[in-house]
């Protein structure tokens, strides 16, 4: 099985202060990985934000490391908003659109929200 990483989940596994750091990490071992553009922009736009407060240089070359220490596939964002199962609400709109690329693509959603109660999630 492969897993399409959320946004929260990517940024975990790479930034060491991220407070669900160790858990991803023990999540993440033996399984095969992917990220679409949707949460590499993520990605990039939270790392910079002062939540990470890192330079735009340092979170470019921390996910393109990321990517190839750990061989992390990619996959295209090549399904409309409207195709899948239909967000419950406006704030999991984002998260749904995942959950159905990961689905189509034969894939899991890989979360850490606990409340994602969507088919493709598989909460870390």
């Amino acid at each position: 099985m492969t897993y399409l990483l959320d946004v929260s989940t990517l940024l975990s596994l790479i930034w060491a202060s991220s407070s669900h750091h160790e858990t991803a990490k023990r999540w993440r071992v033996g399984k095969k990985i992917a990220l679409c553009p949707i949460t590499e922009l993520g990605f990039l736009r939270v790392s910079t934000s002062p939540a990470f407060n890192a330079t735009m240089e340092q979170s470019r070359k921390a996910l393109a490391d990321f990517i190839a220490d750990e061989g992390a596939v990619f996959i295209p964002a090549d399904i409309r908003a409207l195709d899948g199962k239909k967000a419950i609400t406006s704030k999991t709109t984002t998260d749904w659109y995942l959950a159905n690329l990961a689905e189509k693509w034969g894939m899991k959603w890989a979360t850490l929200d606990s409340r994602a109660n969507h088919s493709a999630a598989e909460v870390i």
